[in-house]
């Protein structure tokens, strides 16, 4: 098992390697100048000799005047330092903390949403299988809901819940007249407008699970073991219960296939509801063509799906004891 995990983490660290690589090159594909943009946002008023004097310290303070090879083995130096770089968007400020202040808002959506979505509509979905009542409403409404974008989802919510009915706010992460402090009105404030994001991100997740499992009961039930067992005269129950655990093992593995899509789910609902988390401050790095907070936010996000899938492997192979004994037979 030692070194089933060895050669896991080796494969995740070659992928860290490729990806952030690719990080580092798309925002140079990008078109414009970041610091050409910075000077015609902060420059007014300056002559074209202050307005190029100014061009020349952006470009040595965020290193942008060394060749393109130099700047990638600067790029790595510094990532093992765990130097992100300076945001030209917020005029020199490190990536790092800016990318941490808004990291709390996006994991409080993005985990509750993941988990409950999987875990609810993989139990409604294990129910309608047995149930043709509850599998005539689950199977069309699971359709609807998995085959939702997004973004349209949180419109839909934001119009009918926060225009028509004004039962929650569409904007931010709290009250505006608010200073964030450890009190009830603050935690208040934030359920609310945590409310509608996340309520989009765990229906479309909810329909696509309640589906996926429905289909795996189904399967599970008609294998042949199933029916071998009821054969023998064993208990529905104890059918269901062996058909239920084969049919989470390829929801488990599904799990980590959704996160990428998840995760961009996420950032587009951000952006609908303004929700000061790591959407909206990808929108904002590339309306204002942020090299360095565009890449450390790719490079988060990079991290984050890779850990994930590397913590869904390990699960893996405590839910099914046959990997086990594949990895002791081949260790042997």
């Amino acid at each position: 098992m030692r070194r089933y995990f060895g050669r896991k983490l080796l494969i995740y660290a070659a992928t860290f390697f490729i990806a952030a690589t690719i990080d580092w090159l798309i925002p140079r594909f990008m078109p414009g100048d970041p610091v050409q943009s910075l000077v015609s946002r902060t420059g007014f008023g300056l002559s074209p000799e202050g307005s190029q004097a100014l061009v020349t310290y952006y470009n040595n303070l965020f290193g942008l005047n060394h060749p393109i090879w130099e700047q990638y083995i600067n790029f790595w130096a510094s990532l093992l330092h765990g130097d992100l770089g300076r945001s030209v968007y917020l005029t020199g400020r490190p990536v790092t903390s800016v990318i941490m202040s808004a990291v709390p808002y996006t994991l409080a959506l993005l985990i509750p949403a993941v988990l409950l979505s999987w875990w609810v509509g993989n139990t409604i979905g294990a129910r309608a299988a047995r149930r043709r009542l509850l599998d005539n409403v689950v199977l069309p409404v699971g359709y609807v809901l998995t085959a939702t974008p997004y973004m349209w989802l949180a419109i839909v919510l934001a119009w009918v819940f926060g225009f028509i009915l004004n039962i929650f706010p569409i904007s931010g992460g709290y009250s505006y007249s608010l200073e964030p402090t450890l009190t009830w009105k603050f935690i208040g404030s934030l359920f609310s407008h945590w409310v509608l994001p996340f309520a989009s991100l765990f229906l479309v997740g909810l329909g696509g699970w309640a589906i996926g499992m429905r289909n795996m009961i189904i399967y599970e039930l008609e294998a042949d073991y199933s029916r071998y067992l009821e054969a023998l005269g064993a208990p529905s129950r104890l059918v269901r219960k062996y058909a239920f655990r084969n049919a989470m093992l390829p929801q488990i593995t599904g799990l980590a296939l959704s996160l990428g899509v998840v995760v961009a789910g996420a950032l587009v609902t951000e952006i609908v509801f303004s929700y000061p988390g790591l959407g909206k401050l990808l929108l904002a790095s590339i309306q204002n063509e942020d090299f360095f907070l565009l890449q450390g936010i790719f490079l988060f996000i990079i991290l984050g799906v890779l850990i994930a899938n590397f913590i869904v492997d390990i699960a893996y192979v405590i839910v099914d004891p046959r990997t086990r004994v594949a990895m002791s037979g081949a260790e042997e």
